[in-house]
């Protein structure tokens, strides 16, 4: 016998999400809206998508896990840049994310440059690499940025110059520490 609904009685209303609250879960987040807190966790999920292309054997979890944040905070702030693989979350070999990165100067300061791609954020690392060789003694470990650019700044190259501000780079780091 088919149950009855008495009169009176109340079924549960069914909410369902309007176009525009849908919308505004996608929506990007602007980078300039976040506090200190925020941003830095956003850099350390970049660094969890730099440890993921560099060991494929990581999971989101393990690679989250070494560099203090979530995996969901991972996926808030670099959704567009994991997918699924054979049930196993996996990293794009590229994203396109803007971060903004220090180099050293002609006198050894800190320039910020703020790179728009893995593969501009990859030629800054590898460039502070080559100058840190030059630095313990590597002749034309340099030679290879003579004239180039990463994010519209020009890389010193000057290996006879290097000397004079060794100082001010034994402190130097490619991404700068809020907690400090």
């Amino acid at each position: 016998m088919p149950s009855r609904i008495r009169r009176g009685s109340r079924r549960p209303k069914r909410y369902k999400r309007s176009w525009s609250s849908r919308r505004k879960q996608n929506r990007p987040i602007a980078l300039s809206s976040l506090s200190t807190r925020s941003n830095a966790a956003r850099d350390r999920a970049v660094h969890v998508l730099a440890e993921m292309r560099n060991d494929p054997s990581l999971t989101l979890g393990q690679a989250a896990h070494l560099h203090g944040v979530k995996p969901s905070t991972v996926k808030k702030y670099f959704g567009s840049a994991l997918k699924k693989v054979r049930g196993r979350v996996r990293v794009a070999k590229s994203d396109r994310f803007s971060v903004t990165l220090f180099i050293p100067d002609m006198q050894g300061n800190s320039v910020a440059i703020k790179t728009r791609s893995s593969r501009e954020r990859t030629e800054a690392s590898e460039y502070l690499r080559d100058l840190g060789r030059a630095l313990r003694g590597h002749r034309g470990a340099l030679s290879k940025w003579r004239g180039k650019k990463i994010a519209g700044i020009e890389l010193f190259t000057d290996e006879s110059a290097l000397a004079s501000i060794e100082p001010a780079l034994s402190e130097f780091s490619l991404y700068r520490v809020f907690n400090s």
